[in-house]
């Protein structure tokens, strides 16, 4: 017996597709699902880029995607920080294209200016430090963000993902630099916005526009994308194209209600 669904949500990453592949099935069951008239919104924890390019990216793949149908950890940063915290100067742990975004949702960014990699921001001048995934990581970040929250800076992440999965084996992500940060100070963020975080799935339920228990939610992160479509009572569908292994799921104590290879085999269980 199949499950009767009429939204469904994306995880993009390890999901739909892996670099710059679509994943076996990927284009197929997409639009098969968008012929049908289901619903279809995709989500990211990754920040390094604004929605519009990943809307771009999965287009160029093979399954057309309009800006407004990403959402991505930044977009859900971004909003949250300009309703809920406005006014705030934010030092962002992040890539230049992120403080690009941030700035676009009228958040304060402070500007690296410092060339001395022992040099720090004045710390007084820091009210928020935003930490996400960050290719350009260096100890002169780390030192400044560390500096403003031991002195009562706020403290926000777009994500917490260990890692990221990428052809040839994943890299890491925003969850070390995180761990490092909440070990050296003893605090945890006030705020993440990237999955499991319920602000990401009710901006996707707004787009979806069908009660919970008529949606789904697939992605390759038991962490993430699994535990947040439980929590929210979507149907969880979790794809072993990305980091997890089936091995894994020995001993959960609330499996995943669908374990698939690809996305490509959702039709076979859904309707």
């Amino acid at each position: 017996m199949k499950i009767p669904i009429d939204g469904f949500v994306f995880d993009l990453d390890g999901t739909v597709y892996l670099g710059e592949q679509a994943l076996p099935g990927a284009v197929e069951t997409l639009a098969e699902l968008r012929r049908r008239g289901k619903r279809v919104v995709f989500i990211s924890n990754k920040p390094l880029e604004p929605g519009h390019v990943y809307a771009e990216k999965l287009t160029r793949l093979g399954i057309p995607t309009s800006p407004a149908e990403v959402i991505t950890s930044a977009r859900v940063l971004g909003q949250a920080l300009a309703s809920d915290f406005p006014g705030l100067r934010c030092y962002v742990v992040g890539e230049e294209t992120l403080k690009t975004e941030l700035r676009g949702y009228g958040i304060l960014v402070i500007a690296e200016t410092a060339q001395d990699p022992r040099q720090v921001i004045d710390p007084a001048g820091i009210d928020a430090v935003i930490v996400a995934f960050d290719r350009t990581l260096d100890y002169r970040k780390l030192n400044t963000a560390y500096q403003a929250l031991v002195r009562g800076a706020r403290f926000f992440a777009t994500n917490a993902d260990r890692t990221c999965p990428m052809p040839g084996g994943a890299i890491p992500d925003a969850g070390g630099t995180l761990a490092a940060l909440e070990h050296m100070t003893g605090r945890r963020p006030d705020l993440v916005g990237g999955k499991p975080s319920p602000l990401m799935l009710r901006i996707a339920g707004e787009l979806l526009q069908h009660p919970s228990q008529r949606c789904l939610l697939a992605g390759d992160r038991l962490e993430t994308d699994i535990r947040m479509a439980q929590q929210a009572g979507f149907t969880s569908a979790l794809v072993l194209s990305g980091v997890t292994r089936r091995e894994h799921l020995a001993g959960l104590q609330q499996p995943p209600d669908l374990v698939l290879e690809t996305i490509g085999e959702l039709l076979d269980f859904v309707e």
